[in-house]
């Protein structure tokens, strides 16, 4: 590697990652402005508690007091609470939080209006759509050839895009399994699937066009890269851009910084684009809740209960089986690790991005023990190429998406899914919501109904907090194994308490 600055396209360009020095001090969080954020989310902590504690009040009143209006009251004084709340601390997740219990409501107390809020939620996933083929056109050929020479990355980058794959792998085929298990999307008929459909008997419910192995195989490579990117082939687009990003390394260094810095500076673009657009979160989740309980009642809540305790199972359970194992495996010292982790794990949670905790995670790992140059290369990469928990949520939520449009899908056809999602998934670690970008180009590629993410919609905000903290407490594992296994974490850490 050289000693000029490489953009990683996963976290932000503004990340410029040098051999030389991983992190400059005018990354690092300023730490009189983290405490005052503190300070603002723990003064907000009563309104938000008191909401949430008041609406389930008012829910739980409802149901057992229905016809009268006391407990709608109650609802409404808590989200006066919340509307406060997220007033004060000017907060995205708040406000999508907000949105979604206040589209709850609106569904339950005027559901023939809420017919009518779908609009706002079809125009929110159309605007999703359109960031999906240049976000990840971009966003692949920088993160490739960003490296200049692939021969230039060497040894480290080997063995962490190694580790990268097969821990991905592990948290796709476990987010595969838990779905399947609880099957949390059966049952769920979304009232949002055409009248065609619903009128169908279960015997002729829509199933998933039989896939075999060698259409999956030619559907994979594109004909034509504007017609692939136009019909939002999600799959054909990545394939196109890591062939390009490989064929752009072969190239001289003057030919190929134009194009370079014009994917750099295209994918810059796209994620300030995604932020924008994300500011319609709030309207587009609210009226997907709104348009979705008035529809259906309070059944739908059930299932989606089942999906957030499926996420938060299946996390939990990647924890402690894959990640605790690999520490110990590799002999860390399990304490000091927890205490280097546990601010950007506090961070990833709080803001649901993990662009948000890499300097303080990249500080802390160089803290640990860890070379500097290990860290520049490990972590950075680690948020194209490395995201656990987005990666185990997009298997779970993808088989949900069948599973509540009553489409089976064999276990081939899921492993045919499986594969796509290890490529589509990378390198959109500084989006917001980008689990939902990934999550609608999917639904396209094996041709399910997007309707059934609507339903998503409504508690992805909540599930995005535990994701996010999942991949960065993934990437810093990553880079202490990878520190051990070059043999440059000092031998005198073992792995006790």
């Amino acid at each position: 590697m050289t000693e000029n600055s490489i953009p990683f396209a996963a976290g932000s360009n503004r990340y410029m990652i040098s051999a030389a020095h991983s992190c400059s001090q005018e990354e690092m969080p300023n730490p009189a402005e983290s405490r005052n954020n503190k300070t603002a989310s723990s003064s907000q902590l009563p309104f938000v508690a008191g909401g949430i504690l008041l609406f389930l009040l008012g829910a739980a009143l409802q149901i057992l007091a229905s016809g009268h209006t006391w407990p709608a009251l109650i609802r409404d004084a808590a989200l006066l609470l919340l509307a406060i709340a997220a007033i004060r601390q000017r907060s995205l997740t708040m406000w999508i939080f907000f949105a979604m219990l206040l589209g709850l409501e609106i569904g339950l107390d005027h559901p023939q209006f809420a017919e009518h809020l779908r609009i706002f939620s079809d125009i929110f996933l159309r605007l999703i759509k359109v960031i999906v083929a240049p976000l990840i056109l971009a966003t692949l050929i920088t993160g490739i050839a960003g490296h200049g020479d692939l021969r230039s990355v060497g040894r480290i980058g080997i063995k962490s895009i190694v580790y990268f794959e097969l821990v991905t792998t592990i948290a796709l085929f476990l987010g595969v399994a838990a779905i399947n298990l609880t099957r949390a999307g059966e049952g769920l008929a979304p009232a949002q699937l055409s009248a065609a459909t619903q009128q169908q008997p279960p015997a002729t419910q829509p199933a998933a066009t039989p896939l075999h192995w060698d259409d999956f195989l030619l559907h994979i490579f594109p004909e034509n890269i504007v017609k692939s990117a136009a019909e939002n082939q999600i799959l054909q687009v990545a394939v196109f851009a890591i062939l390009f990003g490989i064929a752009l390394t072969h190239v001289p260094a003057a030919t190929r910084a134009p194009i370079l810095q014009f994917a750099g500076s295209l994918a810059q673009v796209m994620f300030k684009f995604t932020n924008l657009v994300m500011y319609f979160a709030p309207v587009g989740v609210g009226g997907a809740m709104a348009y979705t309980v008035g529809h259906m009642g309070m059944g739908v809540l059930l299932p989606l209960a089942k999906l957030l305790l499926t996420a938060y199972a299946a996390l939990a359970g990647f924890l402690l089986l894959v990640l605790l194992p690999i520490a110990l495996l590799a002999r860390l010292p399990l304490a000091r690790f927890l205490r280097a982790i546990a601010e950007p794990a506090t961070i990833a949670f709080a803001t649901s991005t993990s662009e948000a905790a890499l300097p303080r995670a990249m500080e802390n790992m160089e803290a640990f023990g860890v070379p500097p140059q290990i860290v520049a290369f490990v972590i950075p990469a680690g948020y194209s190429f490395n995201l656990d928990g987005s990666t185990l949520y997009l298997a779970l939520a993808s088989i949900f998406v069948a599973q509540a449009a009553g489409i089976h899908m064999s276990w081939a056809e899921q492993l045919f899914m499986v594969l796509t999602l290890m490529l589509t998934s990378k390198g959109v670690a500084g989006v917001p919501r980008a689990v939902l970008v990934v999550l609608l180009a999917t639904a396209s590629t094996f041709h399910l109904p997007t309707e059934p993410i609507f339903v998503i919609l409504g508690i992805d905000a909540l599930i995005d907090m535990a994701r996010t903290a999942v991949n960065v407490i993934g990437n810093c594992l990553a880079c202490a194994v990878v520190a051990r296994w070059e043999g440059d974490l000092p031998a005198t850490q073992d792995a006790t308490f």
